[in-house]
């Protein structure tokens, strides 16, 4: 009797032990410009966005964080390696266009979704690339199963999905022409993976890139329209957008849905954040920041972000700053997924488990290369900006001056000579890593 019993308590241990192996899904969300302000729940007053108000809630909020760059690609780029994205070759926008192209992802650099997949991840990307139309960095070659989406960088019509003439559209490597708006097929391809990988039982890693809300401004007729009658006297710019994001959100809600159908949502990690602050002049709301998409002053990197774990990451806000090259060194620890190589990006799930985490002490740098180069660098509650490599350095203190109004760079000589030799040494150091492609 006593070996039965001995018998079985070993059987549980090793039951347990299995089950505690068991590693979450992970789900990034990442729309296209969305202003800091540009959701109700962030103060956004014309706006309904239920699903992603609603997911905030129910996640840790961070009211802190930053995009890792002003545009799309370098953030994008710093999301999958971890990395600060001019050390892995992408600067700058990268194009389908030679002398609009800067970018070129360094084939020796790891992207960690190629780590998620060698631990037994099955990882899919849905929606936007923009990290490469070459064929050595393409999605299906820089750590994704499954690429079911676009390649380029904006669409000029979201429902022709054509850009200059050029179809984007791709499954896998296969050219395809599917019909419907953008968001919606991204939506539909989004619930389409997870139902397919909730039959299979194999932890999955599904990265959902919008389009939306970046330009060209094109909401569902109905959309609009229901902004219209609801929001009397909204200028036509502004309800296009809000529209644009009403409608990413629903897209949003049915992918959550689709989660909690299929009995995933306790068991998925579940990030939302966008790749940089809203574009001003297509009526975007950054709240009370200075700037947007393009610059560095926190209206272009400021963004909203949240990460939900239900059971597991407690429903809070959170001042912690981090940036997104943090994000998935983060979400690797959580789900026990080791790496090995170097990293700028540091994990802070202390602050999502426990929330109390000693706030980083590092530098943080930006840098933007377009033709001319733009650069900041944050330290503590420091940060300088040179808007162009010929402008002259501001700096401000964002602990007094959250507007970044208060130029202090003639009161404060010596730390802006201190901040700015070490921005410099990063350009420097930048300056080493190749962006173009190697000619053929």
């Amino acid at each position: 009797m006593k070996n039965i019993i001995y018998f079985s308590i070993f059987l549980l241990s090793i039951m347990l032990g299995h089950a505690e192996k068991v590693r979450p899904n992970v789900l990034i969300i990442m729309a296209d410009d969305l202003g800091y302000g540009d959701l109700s729940s962030y103060g956004a007053k014309d706006m309904r966005t239920p699903h992603l108000d609603k997911l905030m809630s129910e996640s840790m909020r961070f009211d802190d964080f930053h995009a890792n760059s002003c545009v799309c690609s370098p953030t994008r780029a710093a999301l999958i390696s971890g990395r600060y994205p001019e050390l892995v070759g992408v600067p700058g926008v990268i194009r389908h266009y030679k002398n609009g192209d800067w970018g070129h992802l360094d084939p020796n650099s790891t992207m960690l979704t190629n780590v998620f997949q060698k631990n037994g991840y099955y990882t899919s990307l849905i929606g936007k690339w923009h990290l490469g139309l070459t064929e050595e960095n393409l999605p299906n070659q820089r750590g994704f199963d499954e690429f079911h989406g676009w390649l380029g960088d904006m669409m000029d019509d979201y429902w022709k999905h054509t850009r200059a003439g050029q179809n984007f559209m791709r499954l896998n490597a296969e050219k395809i022409q599917p019909t419907g708006h953008a968001t919606d097929l991204f939506t539909e391809w989004s619930i389409a993976s997870i139902e397919r990988r909730a039959k299979e039982g194999k932890p999955w890693f599904q990265f959902l890139a919008y389009n939306a809300p970046h330009d060209p401004i094109q909401p569902p007729p109905e959309c609009l329209e229901k902004v219209k009658q609801r929001e009397p006297g909204i200028d036509d710019k502004r309800a296009g957008l809000v529209a644009l994001i009403e409608h990413m959100d629903d897209g949003i809600g049915k992918v959550l849905a689709a989660l909690e159908k299929s009995g995933q949502d306790k068991k998925t990690i579940v990030v939302f954040t966008s790749d940089n602050g809203g574009d001003l002049k297509h009526a975007a709301n950054n709240g009370p920041l200075r700037d947007g998409k393009g610059h560095f002053y926190d209206g272009g990197t400021k963004v909203p972000t949240s990460i939900r774990w239900s059971g597991k990451i407690p429903a809070a806000k959170t001042q912690f700053r981090a940036l997104t090259m943090d994000i998935l060194p983060t979400i690797a620890d959580l789900c026990e997924v080791p790496i090995e190589s170097k990293l700028e990006g540091q994990s802070f799930k202390q602050q999502l488990l426990t929330g109390k985490q000693p706030a980083f002490d590092r530098p943080e740098h930006y840098m933007w290369l377009q033709k001319t180069t733009k650069q900041a660098m944050r330290l503590g509650d420091w940060k300088i900006i040179r808007d162009d490599i010929a402008s002259p350095v501001e700096l401000y203190n964002l602990k007094t001056d959250t507007l970044e109004a208060n130029n202090l760079s003639a009161k404060e000589p010596e730390r802006l000579k201190q901040m700015t030799d070490a921005m410099d040494a990063h350009l420097a150091a930048a300056k080493l890593v190749p962006w173009q492609a190697p000619a053929k």
